[in-house]
């Protein structure tokens, strides 16, 4: 049953065709060099004349349908009266409509009225992890890791404009001239970023990180071999035992995907604050307490912001702390929360080791205008932290736990940190795949104390070699 996680995580490439959801625009609009330049042209006229059709029957969509009362029609209802209307406009054009055309002009249809045009059947094809715009014409999609052009296009710019103020305009954001970027959150939870002109030069830029329905487990991540038993094993007993964990890596690496899974190891009996920017967390416990940063209004005022929702977090009474990603002032909150009782706290920040992470926590202490003796700084950051978790989307698309290392102390204004387990990267075999293997470094936890009180027993060759 975890095959559909096994490909989407690890980048399967296989030369046997794979099975689209219903309704999955094929991909790959760049046609190979040996297709017939002369049916390519023909292909290409062929989808102009299905994208005025499409176009054609909207506008006479909006003219004859009661928009308030489609709130109240089934899906079979306002999918007979758009098959009506495209019946209309058919013999209109001089182009043959197949019967598979016509269903899928209808779903499109369906799409443009009531949901998000273009972006549904991508929205809801679940192999479809990222969602990348350059302009009208040209949509990406990542799939296992890898990037593809698909045949999805919308109309014009002033079509691409429409759906995404209809996405900004359900979450209270703004996308215009005065605000030209917006970051805001679907319905089912996914993440948008759009940049509009005049910032966008060629057209409006957008990227949507897609939100998993299936939320994926530990024991998941470890059968796909995103991480060894032993890593596992200890991550487990870290949070359960309440350690402060920092989970570092890329943008898309997966640390918001490893933070939800290990979310389940926190007690039932705790509460839980999260602040986050952009909602993305789903923790799995039933007593958490959610806040999500604001940005300002038109007139400049009313931002709220994630040092305002930590600081805030701090007064009610939480046992955690949760901070979907540290990138500003607030790693002051964060540090000062994780020194003072709020023991199994987490946060993910942007970095590509564990000793890169916590110079990133300096130089955001340093940028928050803050002066603090670096040794001092250095100090409350070895108090605070208690593990990085380091994770890496490999060159082959697959995310995998690259280190585990514990930050262990200060001496002088040197940080002290000991390295766990690590992937040794070995080598990349034909296909594209990374080859290696996950090691133990030999060294024992320097929590192994804190692990007993808690009634925590850990495998004696969980640190072996």
């Amino acid at each position: 049953m975890f095959q559909k996680f096994r490909d989407s995580i690890l980048a399967d490439q296989s030369d046997a065709p794979q099975q689209r959801p219903a309704g999955h625009v094929p991909t790959g609009a760049a046609l190979p060099a040996e297709f017939p330049t002369e049916e390519h042209q023909a292909a290409r006229q062929r989808r102009r004349k299905l994208a005025e059709i499409r176009q054609q029957a909207h506008q006479q969509l909006l003219e004859v349908l009661n928009l308030s009362a489609l709130v109240q029609a089934s899906e079979a209802d306002i999918k007979a009266e758009i098959a009506s209307v495209l019946k209309s406009v058919i013999p209109s054009q001089s182009v043959a409509v197949s019967r598979s055309d016509r269903d899928s002009l209808v779903e499109e249809l369906y799409y443009e009225v009531m949901g998000l045009g273009p972006l549904e059947i991508l929205l809801n094809d679940e192999t479809v992890s990222d969602i990348l715009i350059n302009g009208p014409e040209q949509v990406f999609i990542e799939q296992g890791g890898l990037l593809e052009l698909t045949d999805v296009q919308f109309q014009d710019e002033a079509h691409l404009r429409r759906i995404l103020q209809k996405i900004v305009g359900m979450v209270g954001r703004r996308l215009d001239e005065s605000t030209p970027y917006v970051d805001a959150r679907l319905q089912d939870g996914s993440r948008l970023n759009a940049v509009i002109s005049p910032i966008a030069l060629d057209g409006t830029l957008v990227s949507i990180r897609k939100f998993r329905k299936d939320k994926l487990s530990l024991d998941q991540l470890t059968f796909l071999g995103a991480m060894s038993e032993k890593m596992s094993t200890y991550l487990r007993a870290a949070v359960a035992c309440r350690l402060n964990i920092v989970i570092s890596g890329g943008t898309g690496s997966g640390k918001t995907t490893l933070m939800n899974a290990l979310s389940a190891y926190i007690g039932k009996r705790e509460r839980i604050i999260t602040v986050e920017d952009t909602a993305e967390l789903q923790l799995q416990q039933k007593h958490v307490g959610r806040m999500e940063s604001r940005p300002p209004n038109i007139e400049g005022k009313g931002a709220v912001t994630q040092r305002d929702c930590l600081r805030n977090a701090l007064r009610m009474r939480p046992d955690r702390i949760i901070v979907g990603e540290t990138r500003g002032d607030e790693v002051i909150d964060m540090l000062q929360a994780m020194n003072t009782g709020h023991d199994g706290s987490m946060t993910t920040i942007h970095a590509n080791s564990a000793r890169d992470a916590t110079s990133r926590l300096e130089n955001m202490v340093a940028m928050a205008g803050i002066e603090i003796p670096l040794t001092a700084l250095r100090r409350q950051v070895a108090s605070a932290v208690n593990l990085i978790v380091q994770v890496n989307r490999l060159q082959d698309g697959s995310r995998k736990v690259t280190s585990i290392t514990e930050v262990t102390g200060c001496e002088g204004d040197v940080l002290t940190m000991q390295e766990l387990f690590y992937f040794e990267h070995t080598g990349v075999t034909p296909d594209g795949r990374v080859e290696g293997h996950f090691t133990a470094t030999g060294i024992r936890s320097a929590s192994s104390d804190r692990f007993r009180r808690w009634g925590i027993t850990l495998p004696p060759d969980l640190y072996g070699v």
